[in-house]
């Protein structure tokens, strides 16, 4: 397994402490969730980078890349769902759309194709993760509210979720047409798939 691969099974590793933090309760443990959730999302251009410029791309690269990305995000709404921080429905949506073009992906694999990740693939994964960090942000401004941040109140509170949700609006369009974008630019996959 070369450095890219290595970085990127590294990211789901990573999954599992930031989760960790992200339950766990005080300041300190929120910042340690942001920190983790950074240091993720840095190997996913870390990998790529290397692979690019070394030339160490390869098929199970391409294929884990976009799939740990998926763990870490998914992970993080799930968890903010949990949190009551966003509805159930925006998860609902980017996991559906989640299990289909991984679907896609897998159907590609038995034709002997990759389907790499494209510019919508990418501007979905960037939207997600501004979501992700600024709903980790309000958790981290939310418990040191009482402490050294005297602005915070309800108002504050009340005017930073109505934020999150307008970003996280942003993110399932982004998710939505990432979706449909894949499913048309890959049709002959599955539109002359056999019938059994």
């Amino acid at each position: 397994m070369n450095i890219p691969n290595l970085l990127t099974m590294s990211r789901i590793f990573l999954t599992f402490v930031f989760m960790f933090f992200l339950f766990s309760s005080g300041i300190l443990a929120k910042v340690l969730a942001l920190l983790t959730f950074l240091l993720a999302s840095f190997t996913d251009f870390l990998d790529g980078f290397i692979a690019k410029e070394r030339n160490m791309s390869t098929d199970f690269g391409k294929l884990m890349d976009p799939i740990a990305d998926k763990i870490l995000v998914l992970a993080a709404f799930l968890a903010f769902v949990e949190m009551k921080l966003i509805p159930a429905w925006m998860a609902v949506i980017i996991i559906l759309r989640e299990i289909i073009i991984t679907g896609l992906r897998v159907l590609a694999l038995t034709k002997g194709r990759v389907i790499p990740a494209d510019d919508t693939g990418k501007q979905k994964m960037v939207s997600q993760v501004f979501s992700i960090l600024a709903i980790l942000i309000f958790l981290i401004l939310r418990e040191t509210r009482m402490k050294a941040l005297h602005f915070w109140n309800e108002g504050t509170e009340g005017l930073y979720k109505n934020v999150i949700f307008a970003l996280m609006l942003t993110t399932v369009a982004f998710t939505l047409i990432s979706g449909i974008s894949y499913l048309a630019k890959n049709k002959a996959l599955y539109s002359n798939a056999k019938t059994h």
